[in-house]
């Protein structure tokens, strides 16, 4: 058994006590005496364990005690508390026994005085929310590439300067207009509607940066003001909010178009990354170079079947010239049956007669002969005015004739036919092929247009 399993007695009869037996003894009278009660203080030596629990000092001007907040609880209060933050905790009195420390096992915290604050803070948002001012259907998109910002803010404020670096970082390009005004004290609530009024107006930018660094409930106070809250409503331009850090919940958050962490998050959502925009006008340009370069490979496909499609002019003209010689041999042979077969029945005719009056039938065989000569005239005539209709057709689609008329085909080394002086460079070589034979010239000058 151990030495502290069972009490003695003393000298005089009275029992002793091991150390574990009294911390038990004092932490039970503690737990039974001392029920759960609020207590107001000063955080001071503030740790966040691993394990997620909270340990701190509470104090005040005259006394201290230590307390402890586990995880669970810890994980429901709406902010990281700080170095001389004033909270007020709800805890139950105990004793950590292995050390015997008197210390405070709390179950609830709250920034020092927020009870009456955080009760108007819920009226007047369930007072807006019935107006509509926090539906979401409100809300504007933020512009995605703004000309101008403007940022709402005090210009003494740390806040100022992590949104104006962060601007400068990711778009020096887009001017900022700052509109001061105080954030914390009695004239701030007035002072921020002044100034978002005074953006209204003015409408010299695309977007509103209303910002402030973190502080005590007290000290974000003046963006839970009902005044401040309508402004931001009523702005004609978007309002991003970032006050305080990411615990921090004010009334200009759900009236906003948007609400950012903190300051610094309210200007890297206000303007797009420079880089990210230059990398995506890299990948764009190349996306439309490898496009035109698919474009072009499929232009100077087609060139190339039209180019092997395309007959010479002198091998056009030769076939004409046969098709011409064809159907003027047909003619002539259509002719010479025309005059044959008269003939031919007229000699018949004079062998089953007898002998004729020569001079009659003199005078009638001229006669005939006369109308012979002249339909076989009419006939090659016709024809030949069809044939000569024919060939004028032909010389009019004749890439000869084109020629013929001043007109050259220009050719590079390689065949390729020369459209625009930009497809050929200084000092090259082209062949210049002409109504009558072909030329060789080279090319000086730029590819602008100048003659060679």
């Amino acid at each position: 058994m151990g030495p502290d399993s069972a009490p003695r007695e003393g000298p005089g009869g009275d029992a002793v006590l091991s150390v574990s037996e009294l911390n038990r003894a004092v932490a039970s009278l503690l737990e039974r005496s001392i029920p759960p009660l609020w207590v107001a203080g000063e955080i001071s030596n503030f740790t966040r364990a691993a394990s997620g629990h909270w340990y701190f000092t509470l104090k005040d001007s005259g006394a201290q005690v230590r307390a402890v907040m586990f995880r669970g609880r810890a994980q429901a209060v709406g902010f990281t508390p700080r170095e001389g933050d004033r909270v007020e905790v709800r805890a139950l009195a105990g004793l950590y026994q292995p050390r015997g420390d008197f210390q405070l096992g709390v179950e609830l915290m709250r920034r020092a005085g927020a009870g009456d604050l955080y009760q108007r803070f819920l009226q007047l948002k369930e007072k807006l929310r019935a107006e509509g001012l926090l539906d979401d259907a409100r809300k504007r998109a933020l512009p995605p590439l703004p000309a101008r910002v403007g940022v709402v803010t005090s210009l003494q404020a740390a806040a100022l300067r992590d949104v104006l670096a962060t601007l400068a970082a990711r778009a020096p390009q887009v001017p900022v207009i700052v509109y001061p005004t105080p954030v914390q004290g009695a004239e701030a609530p007035a002072g921020i509607v002044a100034a978002l009024r005074a953006a209204a107006r003015r409408a010299e930018c695309d977007v509103l940066l209303l910002v402030r660094g973190g502080g005590s409930i007290e000290d974000l106070w003046s963006f839970n003001d009902e005044a401040v809250a309508r402004a931001v409503a009523a702005s004609p331009i978007p309002v991003v909010c970032g006050v305080g850090h990411e615990s921090d919940v004010t009334i200009a958050d759900f009236v906003a178009d948007l609400r950012a962490p903190t300051p610094t998050a309210a200007a890297s959502l206000a303007v797009p990354d420079r880089r990210e925009l230059l990398q995506r006008v890299a990948r764009a340009a190349q996306q439309l170079s490898g496009t035109q370069q698919r474009l072009q490979a499929l232009r100077e496909q087609r060139v190339d079947i039209a180019t092997r499609l395309l007959r010479s002019p002198s091998a056009y003209l030769e076939a004409r010239g046969r098709h011409l010689d064809g159907l003027a041999r047909r003619a002539a042979a259509a002719g010479a049956a025309a005059l044959h077969r008269p003939a031919m029945r007229l000699a018949r005719a004079w062998s089953l007669l007898r002998p004729p009056d020569t001079q009659a039938h003199g005078r009638a065989l001229e006669s005939l002969c006369a109308r012979l000569a002249r339909a076989q005239f009419q006939a090659l005539q016709r024809r030949s005015e069809r044939a000569d209709a024919l060939v004028h057709k032909l010389e009019l689609v004749s890439p000869q004739a084109v020629l013929g008329r001043g007109y050259a085909i220009v050719r590079r080394e390689a065949g390729e036919i020369v459209r625009s002086p930009a497809q050929v460079s200084p000092g090259e070589r082209l062949d210049v092929l002409l109504a009558e034979g072909a030329i060789e010239v080279d090319v000086s000058g730029d590819a602008s247009g100048s003659r060679p």
